[in-house]
């Protein structure tokens, strides 16, 4: 088995489900998340496609592997950029407070740093 699934799999569950969920509820992800409805279709469907995209390019056989997981890591990236500037910062401890309710960037972060090793292409060998 390819290590990198370990990171992968969390990876795409969390994307995927948390695009899933707005696109299923729109309205109510954007009223939740205080954002514009726009941004929260677009949003969700930056998440669905990177959570599809880090396992597609996970598959030894899947063609352009390298190319999905920079487009993963280029969907992925500017999602948790925002999530950390609008919903998260500055505190630091995932914890929920009166302040921040959706508690704060550490979780984000980790993804972040997820995304930017996909998106420079980190996660392939070249062949």
């Amino acid at each position: 088995m390819n290590p990198s699934w370990l990171v992968r799999i969390p990876f795409a569950i969390v994307f995927a489900g948390h695009g899933f969920g707005k696109l299923a509820m729109p309205t109510a992800s954007a009223e939740m998340l205080n954002l514009p409805l726009a941004l929260v279709l677009v949003v969700g469907i930056a998440e669905l496609l990177a959570g599809i995209g880090a396992v597609v390019a996970g598959v030894e056989k899947a063609p352009h592997r390298l190319l999905v997981d920079r487009l993963t890591g280029l969907a992925a990236a500017p999602v948790l950029i925002g999530a950390i500037a609008l919903v998260h910062w500055p505190r630091w401890s995932f914890v929920a407070s009166e302040s921040h309710p959706l508690g704060g960037m550490e979780f984000q972060v980790v993804l972040l740093g997820i995304a930017l090793f996909l998106l420079v292409g980190a996660g392939q060998k070249n062949s």
